[in-house]
């Protein structure tokens, strides 16, 4: 027999350990104080997480007997890999990450959307240009994010509008507005229920009409955030998966009632401190509508056909080499869903 080398048992321990994490591993959930779970959220803590944060501070996990510990996302955070290295259960993320990290083998699901209208869309100055039709766009300065979910949106557009891109002018986005407020763009994209709010009312005062373009309006849609998890988690805990999607939903459904919105900014003042009170409570009112744009909308409702469409669009734009079939990832859990 061949002797005893620590140091490549080490090595292979250490192997072993990245094999299984990166098969998706799902830790012992239980402890002595309840099931313990992590959400990993897409973006820093705004009016978008609102009903994550009032679910948390108003003991909606901890009622069904959940530990959940609340993440901030941001750029440099990706929930679909955290489920799959087992550092976090639950996730918030894009349709387009879902999308592609599923065409990469990815075991990711959906189990419910929150946004029903996607709040990316474009600020413009309405008594400066007119963008009733597709064609309008013809000859006008547009803000993209060269990499981002809008540069994929604004090529669809122009491809349906059959708009070649010499016939626009396209101009590198970032996380300045100084070149939108200098004229430099003639429409910009923001997050409607967030960095909107506070532009819009920057150029108000001003004294400038703004309006917005949105994409649904000529036929584009693109879903944005949903909540996800893993295939193993859900079948491997599928109480623990339902009893998080209820505290969940529960929390976004109070949260957004009128009757709840005082209760609501007040939670989530306590995470942003620096936007102005009438700011918050423009944002809690679009949010409302975008969540919840009818009075029969249930929040968290898939748009199944709105999910083909962003695969049809990833594929048209090359992001993905092959269709996936997107509809079997999404996965409701039925009796949640709530007016």
């Amino acid at each position: 027999m061949g002797r005893f080398n620590p140091k490549i048992n080490f090595i292979a321990v250490g192997i072993l350990s990245i094999v299984l994490c990166l098969g998706g591993a799902v830790p012992a959930l239980g402890t002595e104080s309840g099931v313990r779970v992590t959400y990993r959220l897409k973006w820093l803590f705004n009016m978008s997480t609102l009903g994550d944060l009032y679910a948390d501070r108003n003991q909606m996990f901890a009622k069904r007997g959940l530990r959940v510990t609340v993440k901030a996302g941001g750029p440099e955070r990706d929930a679909i890999k955290e489920l799959e290295l087992g550092y976090a259960q639950f996730g918030v993320a894009s349709a387009d990450q879902v999308i592609r990290a599923r065409a990469k083998g990815a075991s990711v699901v959906v189990l419910a959307q929150l946004f029903q209208i996607n709040p990316l869309q474009w600020i413009y100055r309405a008594d400066k240009i007119k963008l009733e039709r597709l064609a309008d766009l013809k000859g006008k300065t547009l803000g993209i994010t060269y990499g981002g979910n809008d540069e994929t949106i604004m090529r669809t557009l122009l491809a349906k509008g059959n708009i070649s891109e010499s016939e626009v002018k396209l101009f590198s986005v970032r996380y300045d507005y100084t070149p939108f407020y200098r004229h430099k763009a003639d429409i910009w994209p923001v997050y409607r229920n967030t960095q909107a709010v506070f532009i819009g009312e920057k150029l108000r005062q001003a004294g400038e009409r703004v309006a917005f373009f949105n994409p649904a309006h000529f036929g584009v849609k693109f879903v944005a955030n949903s909540e996800v998890t893993s295939e193993r988690m859900l079948k491997e805990h599928p109480q623990t998966v339902r009893k998080f999607m209820d505290g969940l939903l529960s929390g976004w459904r109070e949260a957004l009632e009128p009757s709840h919105a005082q209760k609501a900014l007040e939670c989530l003042r306590q995470f942003d401190k620096d936007t102005a009170r009438n700011i918050l409570e423009a944002q809690l009112r679009i949010t409302r509508d975008l969540i919840k744009p009818g009075p029969d909308t249930k929040i968290g409702t898939i748009d199944v056909a709105g999910w083909e469409m962003t695969e049809q669009i990833m594929l048209d734009q090359k992001q993905i080499q092959k269709p996936i079939g997107i509809k079997k990832a999404l996965r409701p859990l039925p009796g949640l869903l709530k007016e």
